[in-house]
């Protein structure tokens, strides 16, 4: 099987893994919660985002993997860890939701220029070396988990009535 095939493969179903696991464990477990208590934990699964630093590492990936990939995920991983982590000690303030709002909607675009800036690179699969697991396994989690952050926040708007209530 082609490399790029597999490494679609791969992509394909870490996000049907990721989505079952959302849809049947995590999602019924949050929506009973209190909106402050539904999205601490998904915010929690992105302070871990500074694991795209690891494209700038020399030897866990190649020095050939196009620096315009590299640094955009890396450094747009890093804002989006200090946007979490913002976003997560906000939670019991008036801050909060707006916070939320900026982080989720950086931290999804970022993913999605990621893979754009991936495949209009022609990134060979191979320069990714140890950091393979990120677009493969981590990156479709945690786009999953910006979707479960979205539902909750547009849930928490309709039932509100505003566009940016308070916790």
């Amino acid at each position: 099987m082609p490399p790029v095939a597999v490494f679609g493969l791969s992509i394909g179903f870490s996000f049907i893994a990721c989505g079952v696991v959302a849809a049947y464990l995590v999602w019924p477990a949050l929506r009973e919660r209190s909106f402050v208590d539904a999205v601490r934990p998904l915010l929690i699964v992105h302070c871990f985002r500074f694991l795209g630093l690891s494209f700038l590492m020399p030897g866990v990936v190649s020095g050939d993997l196009p620096a315009n990939f590299t640094a955009a995920a890396a450094y747009g991983d890093a804002t989006a860890t200090m946007l979490a982590l913002a976003a997560l000690a906000s939670l019991r303030t008036r801050l909060a939701v707006p916070l939320l709002w900026v982080f989720n909607v950086w931290g999804s675009l970022d993913l999605i220029n990621a893979f754009y800036q991936a495949n209009a690179g022609g990134i060979v699969f191979g320069h990714l070396g140890a950091a393979y697991f990120i677009p493969t396994v981590v990156a479709p989690l945690e786009l999953i988990v910006h979707g479960l952050m979205f539902r909750l926040l547009l849930r928490r708007a309709t039932r509100h009535g505003e566009r940016y209530a308070t916790p």
